[in-house]
């Protein structure tokens, strides 16, 4: 099933309108495929939901978390230190529009902005949406090497001088936490390779 198909069985449940839900999702496809997107795109979002169908069991609301992973990056700029509290009110705002309830929309809206800073969460299924967004960091080393190239593109404004420090202070952020990954079935698929591969990329930088 394609991310259209996807986006669009997930919102019926809550609207029949199909123009609305139609508009939505091409608002998600022009977002996530603007210009200075190279990691923050479609195929970033195709990749979670792969991760998360492998756990689909152990998620509670697996709708929720379905609308946090489409909304969580829809406003992205390198430069902006706001993304994710802009991305969860244009969530709220949608779904809003879509009928879902408070309760709902509220939940997805503490998931995007758990997105910012990554703490291990009192909701399973948070630590859920949080894993599959950092899964890319527990690839074998070609994929994640490709992936820091992107990211450093979508941070070409800056010049190295000011990008390799603040990439470095993530990555030691990152291999100072106890554990990256929040549920057990990220830790043991990704954890050791996720270090390897940042411990890798702060070597080369």
């Amino acid at each position: 099933m394609n991310l259209q198909e996807k986006f669009t069985d997930l919102c019926l449940p809550f609207s029949k309108d199909q123009k609305l839900i139609n508009g939505f999702w091409k608002e998600i496809e022009t977002k996530y495929t603007e210009r200075g997107r190279h990691y923050h795109d479609l195929f970033h979002l195709e990749n979670m939901f792969l991760e998360l169908e492998n756990v689909k069991n152990k998620i509670t609301d697996f709708n929720s978390v379905s609308f946090s992973v489409f909304y969580h990056d829809i406003i992205y700029d390198a430069t902006s230190k706001s993304n994710e509290e802009k991305s969860a009110l244009c969530a709220a705002d949608r779904l809003h529009k879509l009928n879902l309830d408070e309760d709902l929309i509220s939940k997805i809206n503490t998931q995007i902005l758990a997105t910012k800073s990554h703490q291990k969460s009192e909701d399973t299924d948070t630590d859920y949406l949080l894993d599959a967004d950092l899964s890319i960091l527990g690839k074998d080393l070609p994929v994640y090497m490709e992936y820091t190239r992107k990211i450093r593109k979508e941070y070409a404004i800056y010049p190295d001088l000011l990008y390799k420090p603040g990439r470095k202070k993530v990555l030691r952020h990152f291999l100072e936490l106890d554990t990256i990954f929040k549920t057990e079935d990220f830790r043991n698929k990704y954890e050791l390779k996720a270090r390897e591969n940042m411990t890798t990329e702060l070597q080369i930088l």
